[in-house]
């Protein structure tokens, strides 16, 4: 038994499953080697979508599939008027079936398949189709020859991301304020300058796969490398990532390898006639919670499909990294589902999904050797160990994992009064994550914005939101709100992970839920949308909200405190403070509902008030030009439901 990997050595309390994470790398060896020799690399055998699907030839083009249970297949489109008998496949080796078509299939052209199994006659669309578009008329979708005379012009050699990692998730379609869909091209032109004028670093934008039902916010993928029309064109999409490199901007992507969608005609569930081509047979293969399919990880050509999916996505749109979604439903078979991870049993067990734990292990192997500074984040609530380290030493290979837990405890908070907050529990959670693994911090992201849940500035204010939001109102409420929601911003930002994310419009304390057009709502758009005129007037305290996510975020970065450890100074339970200690600045958050705090600092001369949550054009009281007026002879005043950062500077 290997008792090397260093994995043991940074969390010692692996030491009784050493012999599970032997036999997570042994596994991740044995289907490495499967799929390319050990000198190699991956990136070499990856490129399904360079073999399958459509490619222009010198007298015409040749077209692909993988279909192994298929009798017979004939592509038909407008380019043949449909005609279901004109162009037939020819079965190859291994299941895959190939055409040569002569003469042009014009760029825009409208194709399906028409698939022979089991004795049936199937439609479906061709598996890597770029584009798919809906008809107007029937709701039904069509796959398109996409192949633009002229190619994309990028403009962004040589992009790297910036540090620090500061994530602004966001959704196209509903980053407008119109009751509509918006486009890439408007998102890139009215929604990203705002994005790099508040401070943030990266974009994570969701949905970017085709999904038949736009209400699944993209995590009901049909089509993996198909841009979701919705939004534009691929064209459309690469505009939009290359303006972001321009202003400094990288571009993750979420990436639904987790499941897809339970749809035959547009999707992969039953494509070939078998439930079984891409996804485990039978219940096996059902979410029992998403109604979706789970795919069979451990299936070579399965492996080979999501892979070159991964590598086309870096090298097609200049993508800077993928937030993995769905990541423990992954890796155990009971999905996560009612289960506590309170102890390191659980995770190694009958009931953990080592095929699935491998190919994650070889799909961030692979972003890496397609673009080695991708940034690699995994959706995981149960702390896999060794989810974020790399896999030379036992780990998964990501970069980071979302701390899922924080917006969890704060949702338990919102359900008490302040006071009985407990200071101790919330430090544990900022800080909680596992030895040299990374985390990306967050006090809500799109999850706690839509229906049947609460934003966190609405859990704080509920409808008073609604009529008291102008700044020449009072309301103690909206008060308590705005104070609060800087605060658990600031300190979740300043020590709650390595990286933070916030969802689009959550800044600013955006007021409504989002609820996609459904059946149940008269397929409205009213809460699919994001409300930028309430920030944009000056009349209304949103705007304070918006000052204080920019201000907080330039603070952090222009001092470098996403560097500095955090160094705990104080818990004190009954008067609601936590203090900690970064470099030479000290961070003091009083919660208490009515009281103010004095921490004494011996020496004031020694120590600047360099940031502070009340400042007036926060929405609070402290005059805009910091001075040393709030420090006393031996401390200084923190008023209730306020934050300050002192820097100390020691006389010589």
């Amino acid at each position: 038994m290997n008792q090397d990997y260093r994995i043991l050595q940074i969390d010692p309390y692996l030491s009784p499953f050493a012999g599970d994470i032997e036999l997570r790398m042994n596994c991740y060896k044995k289907a490495r080697r499967k799929l390319v020799e050990d000198d190699k690399m991956l990136s070499s055998f990856v490129n399904g979508h360079l073999y399958f699907g459509f490619h222009e030839k010198d007298n015409g083009w040749v077209y692909r599939e993988w279909a192994p249970n298929a009798q017979d297949i004939y592509l038909i489109g407008d380019f043949n008027n449909w005609n279901d008998q004109v162009h037939k496949l020819k079965r190859l080796d291994n299941g895959v079936w190939e055409l040569l078509v002569e003469g042009e299939l014009p760029h825009g052209s409208r194709v399906k398949l028409k698939i022979k199994a089991n004795n049936h006659i199937y439609d479906r669309i061709p598996l890597y189709c770029k584009r798919i578009v809906q008809n107007s008329e029937s709701n039904q979708f069509d796959g398109m020859i996409w192949n633009p005379p002229v190619p994309f012009n990028w403009n962004d050699k040589g992009f790297v991301p910036q540090q620090p990692l500061y994530i602004y998730e966001c959704h196209i379609g509903m980053s407008g304020e119109k009751e509509s869909v918006s486009s890439f091209l408007e998102f890139a032109d009215n929604v990203l300058p705002r994005i790099k004028k508040q401070g943030y670093t990266a974009i994570q934008i969701m949905a970017i796969m085709e999904h038949p039902y736009y209400g699944s916010f993209g995590y009901q993928v049909s089509n993996f490398f198909a841009v979701s029309s919705r939004f534009g064109t691929p064209e459309d999409f690469k505009a939009l990532v290359d303006k972001a490199h321009s202003v400094g901007i990288a571009v993750i992507m979420d990436l639904v390898h987790s499941h897809t969608v339970k749809n035959t005609v547009e999707g992969l569930a039953e494509f070939d006639g078998t439930d079984y081509q891409f996804c485990h047979h039978g219940n096996k293969g059902d979410h029992p919670d998403w109604h979706t399919r789970l795919f069979n990880y451990g299936k070579l050509e399965v492996q080979h499909f999501l892979l070159s999916n991964i590598k086309y996505w870096l090298t097609e749109y200049h993508l800077d990294g993928f937030r993995f979604d769905g990541v423990t439903s992954m890796m155990y078979h009971h999905h996560g589902r009612g289960t506590a991870f309170d102890n390191y049993k659980k995770y190694f067990s009958m009931d953990t999904d080592l095929e699935s734990i491998t190919y994650l292990q070889l799909a961030t192997e692979l972003a890496k050797e397609v673009n080695p500074n991708s940034i690699l984040i995994a959706e995981d609530m149960s702390g896999m160990p060794g989810m974020c380290l790399p896999i030379t030493d036992g780990g998964i290979g990501f970069d980071y994992r979302l701390g899922m837990g924080l917006p969890d405890l704060l949702i338990k908070m919102m359900r008490t009064k302040d006071e009985n907050w407990h200071m101790g529990e919330f430090w544990h959670e900022l800080t909680n994550r596992r030895p040299q693994e990374k985390v990306i911090g967050y006090t809500e992201s799109h999850d706690q914005a839509l229906v049947g849940d609460k934003t966190l500035m609405f859990w704080l204010a509920d409808q008073d939101m609604y009529w008291n939001m102008n700044k020449d109102g009072k309301n103690e409420r909206i008060d308590r709100a705005i104070t609060l929601h800087k605060i658990l911003r600031f300190i979740t930002c300043a020590v709650g992970g390595d990286g933070y994310l916030n969802f689009m419009g959550n800044e600013f304390g955006h007021p409504e839920w989002i609820d996609f057009p459904r059946e149940g709502n008269g397929w409205s758009y009213k809460y699919a949308r994001r409300q930028w005129s309430l920030v944009d007037n000056p009349n209304l305290k949103y705007e304070y909200l918006y000052n204080f996510d920019a201000a907080m975020l330039s603070f952090l970065t222009s001092n470098d405190l996403y560097k500095e450890p955090a160094r705990l100074l104080l818990v004190h339970e009954s008067n609601k403070v936590l203090a900690f200690i970064k470099g030479n600045y000290t961070f003091i958050f009083n919660f208490h509902p009515s009281n103010s705090y004095v921490h004494m600092l011996g020496d004031t001369s020694a120590f600047k008030l360099v940031f502070h949550s009340a400042r007036q054009c926060f929405g609070g009281f402290v005059d805009e030009v910091l001075n040393t007026g709030l420090l006393c002879k031996d401390g200084v005043v923190i008023d209730r439901r306020t934050a300050v950062v002192l820097k100390y500077t020691p006389s010589k």
